[in-house]
């Protein structure tokens, strides 16, 4: 993904302080930087880092008109007026972009004359990054895991409360001792009925559902983004909540409710719920950490999510999420492209020492080549669980499948045995 590709645009204006004029153009807001574009000559008025920025204030210019300013390194300050949608919108998502940039624990590239990383610490980054989504998906793995075990417990008790009602049903069948037409029993049998069913329901609304699997800062906003404002999203086991600054809850859905999650960007996504006969709910959601929770949604959700057309020009190297093709390297042939040297075929004899000083250097230093190989094996210990999770998991399906099947046809069969008795 290309860092100057603009995750948000806004039309407004942009203060010339040497032409004491303004200029209409477009404000817009990539991962690391901010960059004003005029209408009239299409270039850029204004452009600087986010980690540049000491402050962003709602201002007012001579006392009228509503501004927003930005304060730069260097004492430069920076206005800009007649922000659409408004000017709240426009300094929230600012503002928590600039913030989440401020505390982010990676460090980018903030210039030219600042040191590239190395090679292995990009490596790193890319390993890293590909344990974290493992992770992610471990903790996925563990709570279905977990809604199986409540299932199988559910099913049995069913199948027990379905063997002590077949053995009612025998007895009122043949009462022999029994002259009047009312079955004592029946009370009884039903309230064991309704105790199965809400031990099935028990089983598939357990306390897991309700756990957290990630939680990201957001700018939320329901329906359009005219109304962005501060916020958070939870991703829980088998639902989503967006909840505002004081953690109170806006909307609450449930995985059965959602109809689709469309992708703008990796930054920004909707989630809507349709119905018939009235709006549907719909939130846009903007966040600086929406990378992190991107794969958990694409996995709970499936066919759900839709990556929309603008979703495609961030289809370059990613920032935040590695490419999952370079993580399929093995352990071996990534230490050894690590650490063999590019060696020309002929060199100049006045270039012998620069090659000589390039043979010492190697492009992965030990210690990142040992720390690549803890990662890597810690990659692999958590693939060969996720690997047994799943074949546990599947195991459990065929008994979950075989075990429903078996109870649907009990039920059938002592309905009849019911209805014949009436």
């Amino acid at each position: 993904m290309s860092r100057d590709v603009p995750i948000h645009s806004w039309p407004g204006s942009y203060y010339i302080h040497s032409d004491k004029k303004w200029e209409n153009g477009t404000l817009s807001l990539s991962r690391t930087s901010l960059r004003f574009i005029s209408n009239q000559t299409k270039e850029s008025l204004a452009s600087f880092l986010l980690s540049r920025i000491i402050e962003i204030k709602m201002e007012s210019s001579s006392f009228i008109f509503s501004t927003l300013t930005i304060l730069e390194e260097g004492n430069v300050k920076h206005w800009f007026g007649s922000l659409k949608p408004n000017r709240a919108v426009v300094y929230n998502v600012l503002e928590h972009f600039w913030r989440e940039r401020l505390m982010s624990s990676g460090s980018e590239v903030k210039g030219p004359t600042e040191s590239q990383p190395s090679k292995g610490r990009e490596l790193i980054s890319l390993v890293a990054g590909a344990q974290r989504r493992l992770e992610d998906t471990g903790r996925v793995l563990s709570h279905q895991g977990e809604q199986f075990d409540n299932m199988m417990q559910g099913l049995e008790k069913i199948e027990s409360d379905l063997g002590v009602a077949d053995k009612l049903l025998s007895e009122l069948e043949s009462p022999s001792w029994w002259p009047f037409g009312k079955l004592p029993w029946k009370t009884h049998q039903e309230g064991k009925a309704e105790d199965a069913a809400r031990a099935a329901a028990a089983a598939y609304k357990g306390p897991n559902r309700s756990k957290v699997i990630a939680s990201i800062p957001a700018v939320v906003s329901k329906g359009r983004d005219c109304d962005l404002k501060p916020g958070c999203l939870l991703v829980m086991v088998s639902s989503l909540e967006v909840r505002d600054t004081s953690c109170q809850v806006q909307h609450h859905f449930e995985r059965n409710e959602i109809d689709e999650i469309l992708v703008h960007s990796p930054y920004e996504i909707t989630v809507r719920q349709r119905f018939i006969g009235k709006p549907d709910v719909c939130y846009r959601l903007l966040s600086a950490k929406m990378p992190e929770v991107l794969s958990l949604l694409e996995m709970q959700y499936k066919k759900k999510v839709e990556f929309t057309s603008e979703y495609a020009a961030f289809k370059g190297t990613p920032v935040s999420s590695p490419c999952d093709a370079e993580c399929s390297i093995s352990y071996d042939a990534l230490v050894h492209r690590c650490l063999e040297t590019d060696i020309p075929m002929a060199v100049p004899a006045g270039d012998l020492s620069q090659l000589q000083v390039q043979v010492l250097q190697p492009t992965v230093s030990q210690a990142e080549a040992q720390e690549l190989k803890q990662m890597l094996m810690q990659l692999k210990n958590l693939a060969l669980e996720a690997e047994t999770e799943l074949e546990r998991q599947d195991e459990a399906l065929d008994v979950l499948t075989s075990s429903t099947d078996r109870a649907t046809l009990h039920i059938e069969k002592h309905t009849c045995r019911m209805k014949r008795l009436l």
